[in-house]
């Protein structure tokens, strides 16, 4: 089995994009605490809005999948799960709560890991929950078809204890000894995660949950408010190809993590900026009287299609009969055009047609 030491991450050189990318998400982290005293509570609105759209991008990157309606009630836990996807969901939501909450007593162990992954497979009658594989498993890829490609061959049952171990005590050792840029030490511990692939089940969702811990634990907070999940799931394809450039002749310790480094980092800023632009929404809506006002500013911003769901995730202030009563007053004027009915409706502003 190959060797996991952090420390040899600062006798390499990175590429001019991984370093600007990791100076923006550092500028960023500086400007964390003067986003986070903007009106908390619709602040708040934006942890709640992150969670929903975390456990749903998350579990649908899997084939997991519920409808809108029950996603919500679950989430909200207003309701009780009805089958094996909607379980799945309901302990997701859970490790999430935890990861929000307590992230500060998780600490990067290999029993924490195991008590997550329990707390993941809760409500399942899965009898390996909380424990790391028992029989040889793959990274795989589901096709739009349908169609399985297997990815990479983890490690053997009996190496991943001793894996896992390796991998949490060198991340904390390079941490506290600060040789390592903490972004690039985070992403090369996910990326050893996922090639050790140390579960029968649910290790892409752990993976995404230790990226939230991680984070946070490190200081980078915008994974409250925007989802990172939602994130990665819009551009699973692009996950995919920079996990398998990056894994190759991992087995030797050969293997380039420079891919899964950069797409992630391109994730985590894009997050920043997602997050930056929704707390000026905000601070502008404070300014403004009106729910007409700051939907049309928010819209004004929007390029392409969109649906009233956007909106309201853009203007956590606003219920949403006040969005869907601004959304209509703006077709009425002709500023907007809606297109489609019912639940797929979506508008777009009417200069595109011009």
């Amino acid at each position: 089995m190959r060797q996991f030491d952090y420390s040899k991450l600062a006798d390499r050189t990175w590429d001019n994009e991984i370093i600007s990318y990791v100076s923006k998400i550092h500028e960023f982290k500086g400007k964390q605490e003067l986003f986070l005293r903007q009106k908390p509570v619709e602040l708040n609105r934006l942890i709640e809005i992150a969670k929903v759209q975390s456990t749903e991008a998350s579990n649908r990157i899997e084939g997991i999948i519920t409808t809108n309606s029950r996603l919500k009630q679950l989430v909200a836990d207003k309701t009780t799960p009805r089958n094996r996807d909607e379980e799945e969901i309901l302990g997701y939501r859970n490790v999430l709560n935890l990861v929000h909450e307590s992230y500060e007593a998780i600490p990067v162990r290999r029993n924490y890991i195991l008590q997550l992954h329990k707390e993941l497979l809760r409500y399942t009658d899965l009898s390996y929950a909380g424990q790391f594989k028992t029989t040889p498993n793959e990274i795989d890829m589901i096709t739009e078809t349908g169609e399985k490609i297997v990815l990479f061959r983890p490690v053997e049952p009996y190496e991943t204890p001793d894996a896992i171990d390796q991998i949490c005590e060198s991340f904390q050792r390079e941490l506290d000894k600060e040789s390592v840029d903490e972004l690039i030490l985070i992403f090369c511990f996910i990326l050893d995660f996922l090639c050790i692939h140390p579960f029968n089940d649910g290790n892409g969702r752990m993976s995404r949950l230790l990226t939230l811990l991680l984070l946070n634990r490190c200081g980078y907070l915008v994974g409250q408010y925007i989802s990172i999940e939602k994130a990665i799931a819009d551009t699973k394809e692009a996950y995919y190809d920079a996990l398998q450039r990056a894994d190759k002749n991992w087995h030797t310790g050969k293997n380039d993590p420079k891919p899964f480094i950069k797409y992630m980092l391109g994730i985590i800023l894009a997050c920043y900026r997602d997050f930056e632009n929704r707390v000026y929404t905000i601070h502008e809506a404070g300014a403004k009287s009106t729910s007409y006002d700051i939907v049309k500013a928010c819209v004004t911003e929007r390029i392409g299609k969109f649906s009233k769901q956007e909106i309201l995730a853009l203007c956590p202030s606003l219920g949403s009969s006040s969005v869907e009563s601004a959304l209509k007053k703006l077709v009425d004027e002709g500023y907007l055009v809606r297109i489609g009915s019912g639940r797929n409706t979506m508008y777009v502003r009417s200069d595109a047609f011009t």
